[in-house]
């Protein structure tokens, strides 16, 4: 089924929020990312070669359904170029160059998710090059499933298909060109990528 859109959840754990030095929301702050980005099942993340400074965001997904319930989630990265991002929040400027480009979120197999109760204290964790960079519990997320779901549903033209990116625990960090990536949910599912960034492209030669 298609990714229309990937709505992301910012700031939904609060060591996160307080890492960037952002204050921790009341209510949950949804952003969106296109659906085009998604790359699910890929060992490979292919950064573009204009970015300089892509941070991983490692997040549980949710995947709605054609009858817009939830049965079946993955764990992704939400991949931020954070100078670019900076620049255009210092400036008041929409900030979807930063969240949107190519490959910006990679997408693991999806496992089942029906019963909630099963997942509220798991971990997710994300190593890079061996080493953990970022590890929390479901349990710290600032809002629970069903409000995330409900809140985008209330709000925004959910479709099935879409992602909900449920927010990262801190930690978050660059990626470079070479990198290996595992990314872990607890009792289900561990997938690795390996990050390649592309070359620029070569000015045409003149005869």
């Amino acid at each position: 089924m298609l990714i229309r859109n990937i709505w992301a959840v910012g700031r939904n754990y609060a060591d996160h929020a307080k890492e960037l030095g952002n204050d921790v929301p009341t209510s949950p702050m949804i952003f969106l990312k296109a659906g085009s980005c998604a790359t699910v099942n890929s060992n490979e993340i292919v950064l573009p070669w204009w970015v300089q400074d892509v941070h991983h965001e490692v997040e549980l997904a949710l995947k709605f359904s054609q009858f817009m319930t939830v049965v079946e989630a993955a764990v992704a990265l939400d991949l931020t170029e954070r100078k670019l991002q900076n620049e255009l929040k210092a400036k008041g400027h929409p900030w979807t160059l930063a969240k949107s480009f190519s490959d910006a979120c990679p997408v693991s197999p999806f496992f089942s998710f029906k019963n909630f109760d099963d997942f509220r204290d798991r971990k997710i964790r994300l190593t890079v090059n061996d080493e953990v960079r970022q590890e929390g519990r479901t349990s710290q997320m600032i809002f629970g499933f069903e409000k995330l779901i409900e809140h985008v549903k209330m709000h925004f033209p959910v479709c099935g298909g879409d992602l909900l990116l449920t927010g990262t625990p801190a930690g978050v960090g660059p990626l470079r060109d070479g990198d290996t990536v595992k990314a872990e949910f607890e009792g289900e599912i561990t997938h690795l990528w390996k990050v390649r960034q592309e070359k620029p492209p070569q000015p045409p030669t003149t005869p």
